[in-house]
């Protein structure tokens, strides 16, 4: 855990009491600050009172005497509308803040020497391979690393600092919003496409909440960003670029090329055709061939061709050699539920990339593969698979689930597919058509919707997928 100073005696505001919520209550009062917390569930007002922690009403609270009042990234701070805690704390002019500026604040408090580095990472997709990738590359050169944030721990939650530590934190649009002082050593923007729009009240707050990864430049600070989309990165990166050695990363040397000199400082990264990286110099003056991915069997795919590409300068930034990070990233073993290789019946292999929730990220999976029988559906997001048509040639026939079944199988028109209802059902039609078809063939989920309709997360509905293919009699299969 990571003690939080600068509250020492006084009381904070502590609402919503899931995993960031009680870690940071720990947090703030092993550094002397007085927590006082809320849910509007039961069960976690009885865990914060089984620790023993003072659990108020915070309606009936007394809002002047509170130093600040730190948020859950589950409760809403501006859209559709204001929690009401935020609109309680704004009235008493108490600051809004969350467990990232927490983390932030407690690593400032110490001397400068004593810091340990941090790599923070946010966008709309990739960001938690890309995450997961670093935190691999960098154990693996024998460095002191920590993960977590939006994946896996709460950040609060991670070991005390040391000097030599390095700590690789995934950062969310929410968690965003919710900090001031944030300065990582080294920014990653994967990418941005729509998504929360209800929660940033549209497209231009959504962007605003990403940018906030930028707006502390530490000394020597390196934002690495990826630019495919050029307006996007111009839009997020040249407002923010102030203070920063700007890294592009891009699979597209037409984008490389309309790059203006200021912004190609430190040499941007190029992912190359056919699965290779090249660290460049310039447009087309490749200084080192980073890495034929083709061996790394776990980062399928022109977008994780990327996210190596953003592991890699970010190992490079921290003092990584180039050998040790080319050889980190071809042992990444891959991260669970995200073109996640479960297991074989045969020549049919099943590939869970449950963390496809939208269909940017559907897209990367199915451009991974020449055909595919696909299981989607869920929850779906603003649009739906409408621009997922150009793929659709590379769907041998589709499986449809959960609320979106319906509103998918008008989008695929004359593309086959089938409405299967459930997961499990999807599953066994799929292996069945999979199988008859002969041949080496690929079962993929990639549901391009949220989960929350017939599962707990993201997480729930690909294990589903797993133990519904190992009931098929599947050999589960590990990368090497």
């Amino acid at each position: 855990m990571i003690p939080v100073p600068g509250f020492e005696g006084r009381r904070v505001a502590v609402f919503g009491l899931g995993r960031s919520g009680i870690t940071a209550a720990r947090a703030l009062q092993a550094g002397g600050a007085i927590p006082i917390l809320w849910d509007d569930g039961v069960s976690g007002r009885m865990q914060a009172e089984a620790e023993g922690f003072q659990v108020q009403d915070l309606t009936a609270a007394d809002w002047s005497g509170f130093a600040a009042l730190v948020l859950s990234p589950g409760a809403p701070l501006t859209h559709p509308k204001p929690h009401w805690t935020v609109q309680r704390a704004r009235q008493a002019g108490v600051p809004v803040i969350g467990d990232v500026e927490l983390f932030a604040r407690a690593l400032a408090a110490r001397p400068k020497d004593q810091r340990p580095r941090v790599v923070a990472i946010t966008g709309t997709n990739g960001k938690s391979t890309t995450t997961a990738l670093i935190g691999w590359v960098l154990k693996s050169a024998g460095l002191t690393v920590h993960i977590g944030g939006n994946i896996g721990i709460g950040v609060l939650a991670l070991p005390e600092p040391t000097p030599d530590a390095v700590y690789v934190i995934e950062v969310s649009s929410y968690q965003l919003d919710l900090t001031t002082t944030f300065a990582p050593d080294v920014a990653i923007l994967t990418n941005i496409s729509p998504d929360h729009l209800d929660r940033h009240g549209g497209m231009e707050g959504y962007v605003a909440a990403k940018r906030r990864i930028f707006q502390n430049p530490p000394e020597g600070g390196i934002a690495v960003i990826g630019m495919d989309d050029l307006g996007i990165f111009l839009d997020v990166a040249y407002p923010a670029s102030d203070g920063w050695t700007i890294l592009p990363v891009s699979t597209n040397d037409v984008v490389l090329e309309s790059l203006e000199p200021a912004w190609q400082v430190g040499g941007p990264i190029f992912v190359g055709r056919g699965g290779s990286l090249s660290w460049l110099n310039g447009p087309g003056e490749a200084l080192i061939e980073i890495a034929d991915l083709t061996p790394a069997r776990s980062l399928p795919g022109r977008h994780n061709a990327q996210n190596a590409a953003f592991a890699y300068a970010a190992a490079r930034a921290l003092g990584v050699s180039h050998a040790a990070a080319v050889k980190g990233l071809l042992t990444f073993p891959g991260l669970a539920h995200r073109m996640e290789t479960v297991g074989r019946v045969g020549a049919v292999r099943f590939v869970n990339d449950s963390k496809a929730t939208n269909a940017d990220a559907a897209r990367q999976a199915l451009a991974a593969y020449p055909s595919v029988f696909w299981i989607a559906g869920g929850v779906p997001k603003a649009g739906g698979i409408d621009d997922l048509a150009d793929l659709f040639p590379r769907v041998t026939r589709a499986y449809l689930i959960g609320q979106a079944a319906d509103a998918f199988a008008a989008t695929l028109g004359d593309s086959p597919h089938v409405i299967s209802r459930t997961l499990d059902a999807a599953v066994a039609a799929a292996a069945a058509d999979a199988a008859a078809a002969g041949g080496e063939q690929i079962v993929l989920l990639s549901p391009a919707c949220a989960s929350f309709d017939q599962f707990a997360d993201f997480e729930a509905r690909g294990e589903a997928f797993r133990a519904a293919v190992l009931a098929l009699g599947a050999v589960p299969e590990t990368a090497s």
